[in-house]
């Protein structure tokens, strides 16, 4: 039997959505990635200078670059025995997540489908998994 597997993704959390049968199974997965912030205190605070700050948002990012790069293997694992996979999100980490798919060897024969969809409760992306899969039979 085919199991078919809907994701909703942002850089925060992961929402797994799994059919296989009737049986629905319901995952969720919290990215642990720092969130973007300002420094307080503006550009000069505690004698810093212009460069040094620039500095540290670069550092920053990349290490948030990393953060998100080990969430997507996370979720990636999660994805393993699927047969379809559908990617559902409301900004970038949905298509940065299908490139890394692209990359795993094991899941490149897959079928992957992604698809924008803005927040929605547990509820109603279970509902809309069901009626993505089902619309593709």
């Amino acid at each position: 039997m085919k199991k078919n597997t809907g994701l909703w993704i942002d850089h925060k959390e992961a929402i797994l959505v799994s059919i296989e049968g009737e049986q629905t199974v319901v995952q969720r997965v919290a990215s642990d990635a720092e969130s973007h912030h300002k420094p307080s205190g503006g550009w000069k605070s505690g004698g810093t200078n212009v460069a040094q700050s620039v500095s540290n948002e670069h550092v920053d990012e990349e290490r948030r670059r990393h953060q998100y790069h080990a969430f997507y293997h996370k979720v990636i694992e999660l994805l393993g025995d699927s047969d379809n996979v559908a990617l559902f999100g409301p900004g970038e980490a949905k298509i940065e997540l299908a490139k890394e798919i692209e990359k795993v060897a094991a899941l490149q024969r897959k079928e992957v489908a992604v698809e924008a969809c803005d927040r929605v409760t547990e509820n109603q992306f279970v509902a809309k998994v069901k009626t993505f899969f089902a619309s593709k039979k």
